[in-house]
Formats: C-alpha cells, sequence, structure tokens
C-alpha cells in the first residue's frame, strides 16, 4: 500500500508540472505567433513597396538613366488609385497561404492573415517643389562621375561674371544714350572763321546698328542658312500645364537644394541634352540646351537668343578692358579729337571716343562667338595676350561705319586656354531661371517618351519617384498589425 501511495503521489507532481510547462509553452507559441506576424507583416509590405517601385518606367531609364513610376501604366491619365490597387495586390497575394505544405492535412496555417486596409498617405511627384523631386533624380545620376574640382571651376567661373558684372549690363543702352546725345549736337549752327556752318556729325555707332538688324546669326556662323528650323507645339506640354496650373503634385517633404546640387543637374543637362555642335537628329529639337535657357518654340529662335547672350557677355567682357586699357583708350581719343576737330564741334570728342570704345568692343565681342560657334575657346576675361582687333583695321571707316562685310572674317586664332561654348552654355545655364528651365526639360522628357510605342499620353507629372504607405494586416487569432513603410529609389 505504501509503495502505491508512493507512485500515485509522483503522478499528481508530474501532472501539475506539465501543466504548467503546457500553459508556459503556449504563452511562449502566442508570442512566437504574435512576434512571427508582426515580422510577417513588416516583410509583405516591404516587398508590396519593392514591387511597385520594380514598376519603374523602362523607356525613362533607358533614355534618360532615371527610375520613375508612371501611375498612368500606358493609358492616357495618371492616377494613385491604380498605384494601390497593384500594390494591394501584391499585398493579399503575399499574404495567401495556399502553399504546398498547408495543404496537406497535417499542416495548418498559424498565422492566418489577411489584408484590411491600405492607405498611400504620402508620394512625390516629378514635377513636385517646381520640379526639385526631378532635379534630386537627375543629380544622382551623375554625381558619382563628376569630380568636385570640375564643379569648383564652374562656381569659379560664375563668380567671375558677378564680380566684373558680365552679366546684365545692358551696353545696347549706352549705346543708345550717346547716340542720342550726338545727335542732339547736329543741326547747329556754329561759326568757323568767318563762315557759319550747320554741324554735320554722323554716329559711328549707326553702322553697329545696322550690323545688328542683320541678325546675330549672320555676324557669327558661317553657314547661317544651315540652322536648324524645328519647331515644336509647347500646348500639350507640361510647362505650359504648369502655368495653367493643370499638373500632379504630391505631399512629400522635400529637403533643400545646396550649389553643388545645382551644378550637378547642369551637368546632367549637359550630358542628356542636344545642343549646337552636338545635336540629335531624333529629337524634336536639334538645339535643346538653348531650349532650357531661351524658352522659344523653334531651334532657330533659341540659338539668336542663346548666341545674343553670349555676346552681351563678350562685348561687357571687351567694354571692360578697353576702358582700362590707357592706350587703346588713348587711341581712341586721338581719333576722336581728330575727328570733331574737323567738323567743329571739339565738345563733341568724349562722344564720339565712347562711340567707338563701344563699336570696337563690340567688333571684339562677335569675333570672340564666332570662335565659340566654330569650337575654340574664348577666356571670359581679356588681356593683352587674347585681344584680337586692332584699331588701326577700323580707322579708314570710323565715321562711315564700324564695320564692313569682311570685318571679322579673317583667320580666327587658336586658344589653347579658355571656355567652349559648352561651357558658356553650363555658365547660361546657371543664370537662368531654375524653375524654367526644369520645366522645359521635362517638356523635353515628354516630347521623347510620346515618340516611344505606347507612351503616346506620356505625362512627367504622372510619375513618381517615393511613397510612404500605411497597411494593416489581420490575423484569423485576432491580431491587427499596422506598418508604416517608406520607400525610394
Amino acid at each position: 500500500m505504501r509503495k502505491k501511495e508512493t507512485e500515485a503521489y509522483l503522478t499528481v507532481y508530474a501532472a501539475l508540472s506539465l501543466t504548467a510547462l503546457i500553459s508556459l509553452f503556449l504563452v511562449l507559441l502566442e508570442g512566437v505567433r504574435f512576434n512571427t506576424i508582426q515580422t510577417e507583416a513588416a516583410i509583405i509590405a516591404d516587398i508590396a513597396a519593392d514591387s511597385i517601385l520594380a514598376e519603374y518606367h523602362r523607356e525613362m531609364l533607358n533614355q534618360y538613366g532615371m527610375f520613375w513610376v508612371d501611375t498612368s501604366y500606358g493609358t492616357a491619365q495618371p492616377s494613385m488609385d491604380t498605384v494601390k490597387e497593384h500594390m494591394q495586390g501584391y499585398l493579399e497575394k503575399n499574404c495567401e497561404s495556399n502553399v504546398f505544405l498547408f495543404s496537406l492535412p497535417l499542416y495548418r496555417d498559424l498565422l492566418e492573415m489577411e489584408l484590411k486596409d491600405l492607405a498611400i498617405e504620402k508620394v512625390a511627384v516629378a514635377t513636385d517643389g517646381g520640379g526639385r523631386v526631378f532635379r534630386q533624380r537627375a543629380a544622382e545620376v551623375v554625381k558619382d562621375d563628376i569630380g568636385l574640382s570640375f564643379l569648383e571651376k564652374i562656381a569659379e567661373w560664375l563668380q567671375i561674371i558677378e564680380d566684373n558684372g558680365l552679366e546684365g549690363r545692358d551696353l545696347e543702352l549706352e549705346m543708345q544714350s550717346i547716340g542720342e546725345q550726338i545727335e542732339t549736337l547736329n543741326g547747329q549752327k556754329k561759326q568757323v572763321g568767318k563762315d557759319w556752318i550747320t554741324v554735320e556729325i554722323e554716329n559711328p555707332l549707326k553702322a553697329l546698328e545696322g550690323q545688328q538688324r542683320k541678325g546675330i546669326l549672320r555676324q557669327v556662323l558661317e553657314e547661317p542658312d544651315a540652322v536648324s528650323s524645328r519647331t515644336i507645339d509647347p500646348g500639350t506640354l507640361v510647362s505650359s500645364r504648369w502655368k495653367r496650373g493643370e499638373i500632379n503634385s504630391g505631399n512629400w517633404t522635400l529637403e533643400e537644394e545646396s550649389l553643388i546640387d545645382r551644378l550637378l543637374w547642369q551637368e546632367y543637362l549637359m550630358r542628356y541634352c542636344g545642343y549646337y555642335g552636338a545635336e540629335s537628329e531624333e529629337d524634336l529639337l536639334q538645339y535643346q540646351i538653348e531650349y532650357l535657357i531661351a524658352g522659344k518654340d523653334n531651334d532657330t529662335e533659341n540659338l539668336k537668343s542663346v548666341a545674343y547672350r553670349i555676346c552681351a557677355v563678350r562685348w561687357a567682357a571687351a567694354v571692360m578692358y578697353l576702358f582700362a586699357d590707357q592706350e587703346k583708350c588713348g587711341t581712341a581719343e586721338t581719333v576722336a579729337v581728330a575727328a570733331t576737330t574737323l567738323l567743329a564741334i571739339p565738345e563733341a570728342a568724349t562722344l564720339v571716343k565712347f562711340a567707338i570704345l563701344l563699336g570696337w568692343a563690340y567688333a571684339e565681342g562677335v569675333y570672340d562667338v564666332r570662335c565659340l560657334f566654330a569650337g575654340q575657346r574664348v577666356p571670359l576675361l581679356k588681356t593683352d595676350e587674347t585681344w584680337h582687333y586692332d584699331i588701326g583695321g577700323l580707322l579708314d571707316n570710323i565715321l562711315e561705319g564700324i564695320f564692313d562685310e569682311d570685318t571679322g572674317k579673317q583667320d580666327m586664332e587658336e586658344q589653347e586656354k579658355g571656355l567652349s561654348y559648352q561651357d558658356y552654355l553650363r555658365i547660361l545655364l546657371a543664370l537662368s531661371s531654375l524653375e524654367g528651365q526644369t520645366f522645359r526639360m521635362m517638356d523635353i522628357v515628354e516630347m521623347d517618351i510620346r515618340q516611344t510605342s505606347g507612351n503616346e499620353n506620356f505625362r512627367i507629372d504622372g510619375c513618381i519617384d517615393r511613397l510612404e504607405a500605411e497597411v494593416t494586416i489581420e490575423s484569423a487569432y485576432g491580431y491587427t498589425v499596422t506598418v508604416h513603410k517608406k520607400k525610394k529609389y
């Protein structure tokens, strides 16, 4: 009997211990289940977000090296609802448990998860922040290939432009003012000895005005008639929709841009866009960089505008040099005094001197631009070594006209140092409206992509590069897990 009592005592002890162990095991199992559901939900949400970004637009990658999700998916209208539907499909598929093992009698799904809710809370559209999102993507494309020293060099060029006032000086207005002052002298009666004469002095700058009326391209190009005349209709492009307030927008908080970011953006433009001397026959516009700067609807006007702005910079650089060169100023003054004394109006000598200097500088500026369009280099600032024209070649016609048909058609001197035409384009890009050139670049993207099959209705303001979503997943075991997921390229 004692022996049996002892055995019974041990069995009860074991049963009580087993109950405690089973309770502990079930608690641990439930904890594992809950943590597994949380982990699985996070993985499912991550996979779904990655899958959305994997739906990037192939032509955008092929032509422009950038990843974007086109929310129109080839249709005429971009929609975040379509993105949500796609992401919802990925979530539901990954929540399913109909795998081979769970179909066997001895196996059971211990998670039994299903999608309860999906909300895409934030996205960033290419056009957001005045195109800042698009610029960020573009800068990332080239940032690993461009040295910091090159970007610093561009910044140094811009500083020289600013310090010397080479951009923005209205020399045409100064020319007009001098011309008006000279004209006020005409018609006056002057006594020379016993005789009275009527003052008639021809403004030396009239010939310059006549030269300008021919058009800048005929002054700086060897074959101006060979310039592209391609034209576009910007009415359906993103820049026009932006002005009309008809573009899509996101709600992502964007980071500020640095000077380096902007210079990287410009280098992206120089790499992926055509310009004079590096055109692409496949593009609707041949001079795309010029379009970014000028914003005209045809190649000819864009090239004219850029040529004029470069000429204005070179003219200002030549004027600055001439007015600082005492020898050349003295030569101009000698010519002016001789001419006005001969005409009995010595008081006009200063005006004529300034007119001569402006005309001389303009001839030098046009020569510089001609060199640039011929593929040569021109330094930003003029020196004795880089000055081309001697006033002696212009003196014979100084009152009849600064220019004749052959002016500046002499052989161009090769310059090893200085800036190329592409470098001057970089400067003009930096001095142009950032928002304006960004939307014009997106115009170019839309034009090019729409030429490809299945993308006739492509809109850049339907493209996103990041999203933030809230995913809610339920389990049949009473658990609900909410996951916040951010994804970007």
